[in-house]
């Protein structure tokens, strides 16, 4: 018997989102704070005291990234070589579109703290919950956003454990996993604009993509940038 119930639990913190609650869920490059209307991202962004120039992410998979995202051939190959070829998780980055019938809960204010200049933020392939959650969120055609589950510039939480207790009491849904893969990182997903190809964070298997997109697409991202 699974010691873990994914499919139920994603169904659980969906329907509290979806209720307009807030959900810590695990992902495999941390633990992330959850919401799917206006009010209780609000409450996130107040909570984690957040920076205005932080934006949301959004979670996603391959079908939502096909609905929504407006990509060239490359940038489509990029994303796939990643994130299927390669099972890596990726916070990408892509022109979208406004309208797609998902983000239909969600005020213009809102949209505007999740996107910048005609892109948005996409975390794919952040595990099995990840995967649960978002094929729930694609079927019923609801955009969840939200960041990690930390105060602002604290780093990223790969045990519940380690939570602020500001932050776990803003959750009507905590999801504990234990310890997240790929906690040897100690950083989120890496960001990469896939049009551009322009690095905004340096992540979780920021190596692996690097080689990867200078395999098959002849173009370097260049080196981590070295600490502190």
């Amino acid at each position: 018997m699974p010691v873990i119930d994914i499919e139920a639990d994603a169904r659980r913190a969906f329907d509290a989102m979806v209720a307009g609650g807030i959900a810590i869920l695990p992902q495999s490059v941390g633990y992330s704070l959850i919401a799917a209307h206006p009010a209780p991202l609000k409450r996130i962004f107040d909570t984690k005291r957040r920076a205005p120039s932080k934006l949301n992410a959004m979670l996603g998979n391959a079908a939502i990234a096909a609905e929504l995202y407006t990509l060239s051939t490359r940038a489509a190959e990029v994303l796939d070589a990643i994130t299927v070829c390669y099972d890596l998780p990726l916070g990408a980055i892509a022109p979208f579109r406004r309208q797609h019938a998902m983000f239909r809960l969600l005020d213009d204010d809102t949209m505007s703290r999740s996107t910048k200049d005609g892109t948005l933020l996409m975390l794919l392939n952040a595990g099995p919950f990840h995967a649960a959650i978002t094929r729930l969120a694609h079927r019923e055609k609801v955009a969840l956003f939200g960041s990690s589950a930390n105060v602002s510039m604290t780093g990223t939480k790969f045990s519940s454990d380690d939570i602020e207790p500001e932050i776990r009491a803003i959750a009507d849904v905590s999801i504990d996993y234990g310890l997240m893969k790929y906690h040897p990182y100690r950083a989120s997903s890496t960001l990469l604009d896939l049009e551009t190809l322009a690095v905004v964070r340096y992540g979780s298997c920021y190596e692996d993509i690097r080689d990867i997109v200078r395999r098959y697409f002849d173009h370097d991202l260049g080196p981590r940038p070295a600490a502190g």
